[in-house]
């Protein structure tokens, strides 16, 4: 026996290493098509579905570790089928939450597939960066007219590059600021060119978006994510390396803002965008006012309202991920995402500092989603996939530290 199967173990793990390369670099192909979603369905939820099918039959294993990151997402989708029980016509609402379901799939599949080796978040992440910067050039060059077609990467005066709105855009940026901060302040300094000219376009981009929440988003990542820094790194040269650094990049960055804002279009719209209240958000059925009414709403409606059913009762949408929860997704669904960004954010935090090999991604994915919850108080992000994709990386991480923690005690009592 011995002899005839090490023949095959010889041959079956090339082929094995094989298809895991080809595996790793789909999934980098399906996080770089997460940055053009003009249209849906996007070019990303076709290639996914067949990249999940596909990795499914290449046995796709969902471990303890992330068992109840699945559960808690199953039971938020129950709470949002329950929700379309209560409403007189479904029209588009299946749909919706068929594509929350996916979403909510492909954090699952991001997870396990990082556990099942870390060196994929590179990869995520490099995806991430490119798809980034190239969406964010056509919103900048967009935006000033300086390429055919321009129009389709702006909205309203805004910049949003290849996705459908400006206040999406400038938060799928948020990630690869930070991944690039990154390798700016810990890599060496020949690399830093090319990093800063990444930089330079994502804050231009992040800038002309106007978007007041991605404007809150990127500067609260890249302050905290050097705080992290910080509290991790305990040489003195290299916490003064950071803060230098730290320093000419938020003065270049400055510079590059100043020379935008010398178009008068430009400062125009910045000064009206700048305020922190707008007339729709503090006026009469303004966010705030429907922020209210929803949530009072909501205390009587177990089962919600079904999706898309609250504009159809005020002048706009929810524009809070929580009363977004409520309404489509119901009590249930409410507790359920109220206790998985709970969860998620605990796990993260606990293993925020340790010395492993994926730690980097880990601290910007962790810091980039407490971000996003933050900035959930004032816009919905129930179908932003870069949010899935932040929940299946701080998931992910958390196995691959429970496994480390699982191998290293059989070590400790496997040996003498």
């Amino acid at each position: 026996m011995i002899a005839v199967n090490a023949p095959q173990s010889a041959i079956l793990r090339p082929q094995l290493a094989a298809v895991s390369i080809i595996g790793s670099g789909l999934v980098a192909m399906g996080v770089f098509l997460s940055g053009f979603v003009i249209a849906e369905p996007a070019p990303y939820e076709v290639f996914m579905a067949g990249l999940i099918g596909l990795w499914s039959l290449f046995g796709l294993r969902i471990s303890r570790a992330i068992a109840p990151l699945l559960a808690l997402l199953l039971l938020f989708m129950v709470g949002g089928i329950l929700s379309l029980t209560v409403m007189a016509e479904l029209a588009t609402a299946p749909m919706y939450m068929a594509v929350s379901g996916f979403l909510a799939l492909t954090a699952v599949f991001f997870a396990a597939i990082i556990e099942d080796r870390h060196q994929r978040l590179r990869l995520i992440f490099d995806a991430w960066v490119a798809a980034a910067v190239i969406t964010s050039l056509l919103g900048v060059l967009g935006y000033f007219g300086a390429i055919p077609g321009a129009a389709n990467f702006t909205l309203y005066d805004r910049a949003k590059g290849a996705f459908q709105d400006p206040n999406v855009f400038g938060p799928f940026l948020a990630a690869p600021v930070c991944y690039l901060m990154h390798g700016l302040l810990t890599q060496p300094i020949r690399r830093a060119p090319l990093k800063i000219t990444g930089l330079l376009a994502l804050t231009l981009g992040v800038f002309l978006s106007f978007s007041r929440a991605a404007w809150a988003l990127n500067l609260f990542c890249v302050v905290a994510l050097i705080f992290v820094m910080l509290l991790k790194e305990r040489s003195g040269l290299f916490r003064l390396r950071i803060l230098v650094l730290a320093l000419c990049g938020a003065l270049f960055v400055t510079a590059a803002l100043a020379a935008a804002l010398q178009s008068e279009q430009v400062s125009a719209l910045f000064s009206s965008r700048s305020q922190l209240v707008q007339d729709y958000d503090g006026g009469h059925l303004g966010r705030f006012d429907r922020h209210r009414i929803g949530f009072l709403m909501s205390m009587e409606k177990p089962f919600g309202i079904g999706p898309m059913v609250f504009s159809t009762m005020f002048p706009e949408d929810e524009h809070n991920v929580w009363l977004k929860s409520l309404t489509s997704y119901g009590w249930l669904g409410f507790v359920a995402y109220l206790t998985l960004i709970a969860w998620t954010l605990t796990l993260g935090f606990r293993f925020l500092l340790l010395d492993r090999p994926w730690q980097p991604c880990l601290m910007i994915a962790w810091v980039t989603l407490i971000g996003h919850v933050g900035i959930g108080n004032v816009i919905d992000t129930d179908h932003w996939r870069h949010f899935y994709l932040l929940l299946g990386i701080v998931w992910g991480c958390a196995a691959l530290e429970y496994r480390n923690r699982r191998e290293a005690r059989g070590a400790r009592l496997a040996s003498p």
